[in-house]
């Protein structure tokens, strides 16, 4: 938490720095308060002007009335725009004085310098003018309810007026800012093609995209405009095209709305009922060009099939609470056998330019050109976290800083207990068609005196130093490299091969050391299949060894809130992915087939310890050699899924569908943890699309 606060005190700090302020006047340079300067520019101004004018008009002239609209432009030069007068002589008058107004300091909004335009009513010689900034025209007032106060109240009365009359209408400014896709496998493959052509400079690894990142590839505010229905109705407007409510100004923007994730279902091979029960409320927005930020809260109430409820309650925290609803979060009772699990989430990105950014948040991530990820995946709840990118030539360069919960762990208060996570990861691409990146990651534990050891803030590659000048018993090191390679525009393979800490005497010696420890991923993607439009298949295959990304410290394992926070089996497997996807207008749909081969801990206390279960230790192994995949209680899984689903709402991610998945699960010694199980989950849906949710355990 020291770097999370040490880091939101730099971006508050930056911001801080980089104030909107009024134009400015030598005699108003000090002031840093918005009001007093805003007040202390119409003071020196009408000085100055009617000083100017004064000295301009030759001779005594009638009382006349005046109309001005005028500016400060970037540099500080005051431009008269429109002059409202029938005196001409006055009209040349104030033209002459506009053109001896000093040049003064222009405003700025988030640090750069703009123009401010303004209108002034008067009378003259006779009235004092009154000034009012940012095109709002404001009136000298003569009702007898305002005889008593002054000009400068007079023009406070108008404030909100102002701020309405500055307010415009939202023109799709999410589509072209820095905030962040959700990840849902239904968006992304709407633009994987595009973003994937031969030649493109972008480095698809590092998840989520922004819309600004995606825009040279896929315009999304294009290509919803040609999904919409354009009803006439709020109702319709709202419900088939629109955000619920928009705002937008010169240097803001925001769009709120409100979704809902409801599931009505039965598991049909465990005769259950099954549900889910939603409620969302999220904001997206930007100040100015550079700041984003997302917020969401889900309040929820549901059970599931069988297979994924045991699941959830298997992984119950210490403190006392039944489950953990896996993708989720930690849940507690409610109704028959249900869960109450709320979630929020959300961050904070700031982009300084086109080569830098930080994001501050408690969300997801995710690295990886696959269905899945060996390195980092999007399968557990939102993490705290710090993020920081750096783009230049053809490298990206993603340092993540992360705070992961333990909830089998609590600390003398009762809390759930923390560690650290460090990672890093290099992407480059070396030429049009092949993509190549380094990944590494740093765990370890919050203990006391220690809390975030400032060493993990290297930037380079080399975190297996860090640990080693931090103590041998500091924490877990792990390696990465991954790879892409496009053959045509519609075709590309990537890959991954993750080593847990690397020990090469183990990983050559011949004899299936439990210090082998590594995980290897290859796939394959096919756009526009056949010569049809938007018809893709993928197909995947990961195996990942026993004992990986657990550690002989439980609490220094690769997992948050129980579950892992690469592949979602966790370890001790092999599996084969196949899954083909089609989308036409509104409609989309995927099959999905999965087949793997697991190994397990025979008892519920991982001992003897397989190297299946990320929350076992090492200390406990079975064998320090001999050890291979599918060793310990060894099962054999298959998963298909077939889902089709209709976008009602193309800007708030609303999608209807129906989903079906069939499980088989065999196991070869029988245990109350795992036990041969088929289970049939029928389920329609309508629900807000902004995450990936995993049901294929």
């Amino acid at each position: 938490m020291k770097l999370l606060s040490f880091s939101i005190l730099l971006f508050t700090l930056n911001l801080f720095s980089q104030q909107t302020t009024y134009p400015l006047f030598e005699a108003c340079e000090k002031e840093s308060d918005y009001s007093i300067q805003k007040k202390c520019f119409e003071h020196e101004f009408l000085n100055r002007f009617i000083n100017l004018l004064d000295n301009t008009v030759e001779e005594q002239i009638n009382s006349s009335e005046i109309g001005l609209i005028f500016e400060v432009n970037k540099e500080g030069r005051f431009n008269i725009i429109f002059i409202d007068t029938q005196n001409e002589e006055l009209k040349n008058a104030i033209a002459s004085a506009f053109e001896n107004l000093p040049i003064i300091k222009p405003a700025q909004s988030l640090g750069e310098p703009t123009f401010m335009q303004f209108n002034m009513d008067l009378v003259y010689p006779k009235a004092k003018p009154i000034v009012s900034g940012n095109q709002n025209k404001l009136k000298d007032s003569s009702k007898e309810k305002d005889k008593d106060l002054s000009n400068k109240l007079l023009l406070a009365k108008q404030e909100l007026d102002d701020v309405n009359k500055k307010t415009k209408k939202y023109d799709g400014e999410l589509y072209s800012s820095y905030v962040s896709i959700p990840l849902s496998h239904e968006i992304y493959n709407r633009f994987d093609r595009e973003i994937n052509l031969i030649g493109t400079n972008a480095h698809t690894a590092q998840r989520p995209f922004t819309y600004q990142d995606v825009k040279p590839y896929y315009d999304f505010k294009a290509e919803n405009e040609k999904l919409a229905f354009n009803k006439k109705t709020w109702l319709g407007k709202k419900l088939f095209d629109e955000h619920l409510a928009t705002v937008s100004g010169d240097n803001y923007w925001f769009a709120v709305d409100f979704g809902v994730d409801l599931q009505l279902g039965r598991d049909t091979g465990n005769s259950l009922n099954t549900y889910n029960n939603t409620r969302i409320g999220y904001v997206q927005g930007g100040i100015g060009k550079k700041l984003t930020y997302y917020g969401a809260i889900f309040e929820s109430q549901g059970r599931f099939a069988d297979y994924f409820n045991r699941l959830a309650i298997s992984r119950n925290p210490a403190d006392g609470y039944p489950a953990v609803v896996p993708g989720r979060g930690v849940a507690k009772g409610f109704g028959d056998n249900g869960f109450d699990y709320p979630v929020t989430e959300g961050y904070i990105n700031y982009r300084f330019n086109d080569n830098f950014n930080l994001q501050v948040g408690n969300y997801r991530n995710f690295i990886g050109d696959g269905y899945r990820s060996l390195f980092l995946s999007d399968n557990a709840s939102p993490e705290p976290y710090v993020k920081l990118d750096a783009k230049f030539w053809k490298l990206k360069y993603t340092n993540i800083y992360m705070q992961a919960r333990n909830t089998n762990f609590l600390t003398p208060g009762d809390a759930y207990s923390t560690k650290f996570i460090a990672l890093h990861h290099l992407s480059l691409n070396v030429s049009k068609r092949l993509n190549i990146g380094l990944f590494e990651a740093a765990i370890w534990n919050n203990e006391a005196e220690r809390g975030f050891d400032i060493s993990y803030l290297n930037p380079l590659l080399f975190y297996q130093m860090v640990e080693f000048s931090t103590g041998t018993d500091s924490g877990k090191v792990m390696v990465g490299l991954n790879y892409k390679y496009k053959f045509t525009d519609h075709i590309y393979s990537y890959g991954q091969l993750l080593i847990d800490e690397l020990s090469v005497n183990d990983v050559f010696g011949g004899n299936q050391s439990f210090k082998n420890k590594f995980g290897v991923q290859l796939g394959v993607k096919y756009f526009d299949a056949f010569k049809i439009k938007d018809l893709d298949f993928q197909l995947e295959y990961n195996q990942v060894r026993p004992y990986t990304y657990s550690h002989f410290q439980q609490v220094t394992n690769y997992a948050h809130v129980g579950q892992s926070l690469a592949h979602l089996w966790g370890t001790n497997f092999r599996e084969a992915i196949a899954i083909a996807r089609y989308r036409k207008n509104r409609w989309y749909g995927h099959a999905k087939f999965i087949y793997g081969l697991r190994g397990f801990e025979p008892n519920a206390d991982n001992v003897p310890f397989f190297g299946s279960n990320l929350f076992g230790t090492e200390r406990d192994i079975f064998s320090e050699t001999g050890v291979e995949i599918g060793q310990g209680n060894k099962a054999n899984s298959t998963f298909a899924e077939l889902e089709v689903g209709y976008l009602v709402n193309p800007a708030a991610n609303l999608k209807l569908y129906m989903n079906l998945i069939h499980r088989d699960f065999s196991i070869e010694v029988q245990n109350e943890r795992n036990f041969d199980n088929s289970t049939t989950w029928i389920n329609f849906g309508f629900r807000a699309d902004l995450f990936n949710w995993y049901f294929d355990y």
